[in-house]
This record gives structure tokens, C-alpha cells and sequence, in this order.
């Protein structure tokens, strides 16, 4: 069994905000070799695997309107180099950063989750670097020429890998499909191929720069890894290794709380004899509050009066001297000659358009401003009886609130004596409670004091286990970080010591692949084979022609042949490939749709692709993952069909988002 090394796919859950989206790809707590997503279209088979991709650092998520409707965050489960981690990277706007931390999903984790930038992928601190790291791609430069000895060099990412592990459904069968179309991807897909394989041009140049840096790096882990230990050693953690310390103290703090609790029912039982005196206390106590809270109530209620008794009565002030103030004060009336100081028989007003008094003529209609017509009088009266009527009013909510407030002024003298005589009988009952109960309860009160005592004294030990159990765990992940890199080292250095020709050492990668690719048409029935065969610029060729002029159907085989090739030979030769492997629509063109090749379907079963994976995996790829989506898949790997989706609201799921049946 090949050791298990780069990135497997455990779980991916999509969060969302009543409720979460989850795809296994486990089997009884372990990866699945062969993982099949089965369903109908636009179901969200193809959006399982890029969001698989996503988590692994690409720059886009599936944007289906229920996705963005219902989803906030993707979690990816994954195995790096055996040790499961869960990177979350938000949904809506394609996130910049990732957050990574070691543990799995559902399980209570209290690993330190580390923020990873997405770009730059040469960023120390980056997700690529992360994972690159753990398919001892760590550090590897791309050459934008590759014929250019003095070409400026970009860092290998995480994306370019994800050619070589991701075959999406608009690349099979594609015409394009190396990329033909934009000759700076072919070249560094090719440059991708070589670096996996090893047997890049210059690779002696290369792998000192890589052996240099990751020294560098190398130092940096065992200095920070020398810190960390001498401050947990200072933090006396090395009791949080061992597992013994731990369980005694749960153990001890479990007994301590059961002892409280049979405590506290036998100093219960031992004082029933009290009860009478409990319930007096009790109604005494009761009676107290009681009498307290009327006294409260009354002496508030006084306090809210006085200030209302006082505005009453400036009030009544106010509407006296309005009433003198009309009978003094009248300067718009003219009840009194002017002249003789005489009262006027008639009040002023108008005869044939003129003032009576000084017999002007006045403009249309007549205004008296200083005279009052008779039937002002009336008005006047009746304003003045109103101005009476609100006297009276007011006099008489006076007096009421000033009878209130004698009362309550009279009732606060025995309120208080009985809130006094309450209180006073509540101590005599709370003191005869006591010195009946003090006796029999003195003896359970020091006891509880003391297991009180050590109680709290074990839950800060347990408090302190925990704090070093973190600090171990970041010490194993320093340790971890350094063994990699030692072990990263060695390999570059050995590679570096190994060298051979570089022309020679590919040529044998290609006549593998080529191999396999043949081997695999062959295995699939494709018809009429002949000279198949990947030439040196990585282009398959079927009957001694390039991919590009067969028919739709044989572009299909002959593109799953090309990937599958490739990573078959990676994993068996222990390149630096991540191990596993997504295929997107592996029946494109082969029955399914207008676009159906029937040459190319009667004369191959899908079974056969699905035979060939199930055969390889359980021999030469013991250790690898193939994940799988595809429409209908044949009887034969039924059982490996981790979930299948019938867009058919009667048949669960529905879809990837199972709750989006619209």
C-alpha cells in the first residue's frame, strides 16, 4: 500500500443560515477511493466539485442564485499528508483569505485556527504554500519563458496543480483541452507536468534555490520550535501529556460534586425537625416585605402629592388675578365718555357708515377696534362665567388632593410601626431558626466549606491542564511543521544528489505515460486503435493524429485516457502529485444528450471506465481518491454513490441545496 502523502478529500459542508449542506466522502471514518455523485442535471453535481475546488484555494464559487440565497461559508474537510484539517472560506463574494486548523468537523476542536491569504501563492503565509507544502511542491518557481534562461520566475500555485487534479466538464472532450488556445498556459502546464515528474530542464538550479530557501525556512521552524518548547517547559505542561493526570482530576472533581450534592441531602434531612419554624420565618418573612413595600408605596405616593397639592394652588392663583385683571384692565372697551368720564348710555358704534363718537366716515365693512357691539356683552359674560367655572374646578381637585394627602400623612405613623413590628418578628423568628438549627448544621457547613475548597482547587487544575494541553498542541504542530521540512530537505537533497539527465528522465515520464494512455484506449474498446500515443509536448494522438480531429465522442475517451494517464503513473512512481483526482461529466458525448456520438457509444461501455477505476484503486492505487460526477452511472459501482441527487421533490435530495425545490 502506497504510504498516503498530499491532500484527500474527507467531508465538505456548505453553512448556511438555518441549516448546513454536507457530502461525505468517507466510509466508516476513513476516505472513500472512489467517490460517485450521481443526478440529474443542474442538480448540483458539478458544484460539489467546485466548491471542493474553491476550498482549495480557487479564486471562484458556484453562483447559483439558491447557493447565494442560502449558503455563507464552505468547509473542507481534508487529509494533509494523513492529518485531517478544515479550511472555511466565506460564500457571496469570493473571499481573499481562508482559515485553517486541524481537527474534524463535528468534533470539538480547540486547535488554533490560522489565517491563509489566497494571493500571492508564493506567500509563506498563503493556503498554496499550505498545501504545496504537503505535495513537496514547497518553493517551486515557474519560468514565464521556459527557453528563457534569464526569464523572470512566478511561484507555482496551488491552481496551476489543480489542472492535473480537477478534469471539469468543459474541458472534456474539448478542442482546447491542453490549453491550445493560449500558449502561455500550455507552456506552463507542461513546465506543471515536469515539476510533479521531476524532470523539469535546469532542475539542478532549481533544487538548490528550493533547498535554500527551505533551509531558510527550516531554521526559522526550529528556532520558533526551540522558543515554544522552553515556554511550555516554563509553563510546567509537561502533566498535560499525560493522560492519567487528566482523567484523575475529572475523576476527583466528579466525586467532590456528588459528595456536595449527598452533603446537602443529609444536612436537608437532618433538620427537618425545623420545618414548623421554617414556615413561621417564612411567613414572617413575608408579612416583613409586605409592610415594608406599603410603607414604600405611601411614602412615595406622599412625596408625588405635595409638589401636585403646591401647582393646584399656584394654579387657583393664577386664574384669581385673571379674573380681577378683566375688570380692572379693559383697554379695547369703551364703556365710559372720554370727556365727562360719564358711562355711556349706548356702547360706541355704527350710524349710515359712521362712527357715532367722532362721526368719521369708516371704510367697508365697518371696524370698531375700540367699540364693542352689543352682542360682545354676551360673549364677555360668558367668558367671564368660564373663567368662574375653572376656579370652582380647580378648587375643588384642591381640596381633594389635600384630603388625600392628610390621609396619607395620618396612615404613614402606622404603616411604619407595622413595618417595624414586622421586621422586628422576622428576626425573632430567623434568630429562633438558628439556635434551633445551628447545632446540627455547623458540622455539615464546614464540611461543605472544605469540599468547596478542593473543588475549586481541581477545576484550576483541570483549567491549567487544558491551557498546556494547547500549548502541546501547538509545540506537535511546530514539531510536525519541522519534521516535514527535515523530511522535504532530505528528499530535494537526495533528488539533488540522484540527478540525471533531464532530457533522458522525462523522455522515460512520457513513455510511461504514453504507455498507459494506449493501455487505457485499449481497455475502453476504443475502435480502430493505432499509434496512441502523448508526444513530447504533451498532445495525445490517436491513428497518428492530434486529438483535435476526432469525433466528439473519441475526444471524451481520449482526454479521460490523458488524465487518467497522468495521474496513474504520478501516484505510482511517488511523484509530487496531491493523490487525488475529480472528474466532471466522464459520459459527455457518450449517450447522454443531442450531443451523442453513437459510434463511439456502441463500441464502448462506460462500465469499462468505471472497472478500470475500481481495479486500479484497489491494486496499484491503494491510497488515492477518485471522486466522480456523473449523471448516471452504471449497476456495477452502485455502492460506491456517495449521494444522489433526483431533482424530484418526492424523491430526496432534491439537489446539492436540498431545500431549494423551486
Amino acid at each position: 500500500m502506497t504510504e498516503a502523502h498530499g491532500i484527500r478529500v474527507r467531508r465538505l459542508r456548505l453553512v448556511g443560515i438555518g441549516r448546513n449542506y454536507d457530502i461525505d466522502f468517507t466510509t466508516e471514518g476513513r476516505v472513500q477511493d472512489l467517490s460517485v455523485i450521481s443526478g440529474a442535471f443542474s442538480s448540483g453535481k458539478t458544484a460539489v466539485l467546485e466548491f471542493v475546488a474553491y476550498g482549495l484555494g480557487a479564486k471562484n464559487h458556484p453562483r447559483h442564485p439558491e447557493v447565494l440565497r442560502k449558503v455563507r461559508s464552505a468547509l473542507l474537510e481534508v487529509e494533509l499528508s494523513g492529518d485531517s484539517h478544515i479550511i472555511e472560506r466565506a460564500v457571496g463574494e469570493p473571499s481573499t483569505v481562508a482559515f485553517v486548523r486541524r481537527g474534524r468537523l463535528d468534533q470539538p476542536s480547540f486547535a488554533t485556527i490560522e489565517k491563509k491569504v489566497i494571493a500571492p501563492a508564493g506567500d509563506p503565509q498563503s493556503l498554496s504554500s499550505l498545501l504545496l507544502s504537503h505535495c513537496k511542491l514547497e518553493g517551486v518557481e515557474l519560468r514565464e519563458a521556459p527557453t528563457d534562461a534569464e526569464s523572470r520566475t512566478d511561484p507555482l500555485s496551488i491552481r496551476d496543480l489543480m489542472w492535473l487534479t480537477f478534469l471539469p466538464n468543459e474541458r472534456v472532450a474539448d478542442k482546447n483541452f491542453l490549453f491550445e488556445n493560449s500558449p502561455p498556459r500550455k507552456h506552463k502546464l507542461r513546465q506543471v507536468v515536469d515539476v510533479v515528474f521531476g524532470v523539469h530542464d535546469d532542475r539542478a538550479v532549481e533544487l538548490g534555490s528550493r533547498i535554500k530557501q527551505l533551509e531558510g525556512r527550516l531554521n526559522r521552524s526550529r528556532a520558533e520550535l526551540a522558543a515554544a518548547t522552553a515556554f511550555v517547559a516554563e509553563q510546567d505542561g509537561e502533566t498535560a501529556t499525560d493522560p492519567q493526570t487528566r482523567l484523575d482530576a475529572e475523576r476527583q472533581l466528579a466525586s467532590i460534586t456528588a459528595q456536595l450534592e449527598e452533603l446537602d441531602e443529609r444536612a436537608h434531612a437532618a433538620t427537618t425537625f425545623a420545618e414548623e419554624l421554617r414556615q413561621t420565618h417564612r411567613r414572617s418573612a413575608e408579612e416583613a416585605r409586605t409592610a415594608s413595600a406599603v410603607l414604600r408605596d405611601r411614602e412615595t405616593q406622599l412625596a408625588r402629592m405635595l409638589p401636585l397639592r403646591a401647582q393646584y394652588a399656584d394654579d387657583l392663583l393664577k386664574l384669581g388675578m385673571l379674573a380681577q385683571a378683566r375688570q380692572l384692565f379693559d383697554p379695547l372697551r369703551v364703556r365710559t365718555c372720554p370727556a365727562c368720564l360719564n358711562p355711556l348710555s349706548v356702547p360706541p358704534h355704527v350710524i349710515d357708515g359712521r362712527c357715532s363718537m367722532c362721526d368719521h366716515d369708516l371704510p367697508e365693512p365697518p371696524d370698531l377696534t375700540l367699540g364693542a357691539a352689543a352682542g360682545n356683552n354676551t360673549s364677555e359674560q360668558a367668558e367671564q362665567l368660564d373663567v368662574a367655572a375653572e376656579i370652582r374646578s380647580t378648587k375643588a381637585r384642591l381640596r381633594e388632593i389635600t384630603t388625600y394627602i392628610e390621609e396619607l400623612d395620618a396612615s404613614l405613623s402606622s404603616a411604619r410601626q407595622r413595618a417595624q413590628t414586622a421586621s422586628l418578628e422576622e428576626q425573632r423568628a430567623a434568630k429562633a431558626l438558628d439556635e434551633a438549627t445551628s447545632p446540627t448544621v455547623s458540622t455539615f457547613l464546614v464540611a461543605r466549606d472544605e469540599l468547596h475548597r478542593r473543588k475549586e482547587a481541581v477545576t484550576r487544575q483541570i483549567d491549567q491542564l487544558n491551557t498546556a494541553s494547547k500549548l502541546q498542541e501547538g509545540l506537535a504542530k511546530r514539531a510536525g511543521l519541522v519534521n516535514r521540512q527535515e523530511a522535504n530537505l532530505s528528499q530535494l537533497r537526495e533528488e539533488l544528489a540522484q540527478l540525471g539527465d533531464a532530457t533522458q528522465d522525462r523522455n522515460e515520464v512520457l513513455r510511461q505515460i504514453s504507455t498507459r494512455f494506449g493501455r487505457l484506449l485499449a481497455e475502453w474498446h476504443y475502435p480502430k486503435l493505432s499509434q496512441a500515443h502523448v508526444a513530447n509536448d504533451l498532445t495525445p494522438l490517436v491513428r497518428g493524429e492530434p486529438y483535435q480531429v476526432a469525433s466528439s465522442g473519441a475526444r471524451t475517451l481520449i482526454t479521460l485516457a490523458w488524465q487518467l494517464a497522468v495521474f496513474e503513473t504520478a501516484f505510482e512512481s511517488g511523484a509530487s502529485h496531491p493523490g487525488f483526482l475529480m472528474i466532471d461529466s466522464p459520459q459527455k458525448n457518450l449517450g447522454h444528450g443531442t450531443g451523442r456520438d453513437s459510434l463511439i457509444a456502441d463500441a464502448v461501455s462506460t462500465d469499462d471506465f468505471y472497472r478500470h477505476l475500481t481495479q486500479w484503486l484497489a491494486r496499484h492505487g491503494n491510497g488515492a481518491q477518485v471522486i466522480v460526477a456523473d449523471n448516471s452511472p452504471p449497476e456495477l459501482i452502485e455502492d460506491r454513490v456517495i449521494v444522489r441527487f433526483s431533482r424530484d421533490e418526492t424523491e430526496p435530495p432534491y439537489g446539492l441545496i436540498d431545500d431549494e425545490t423551486g
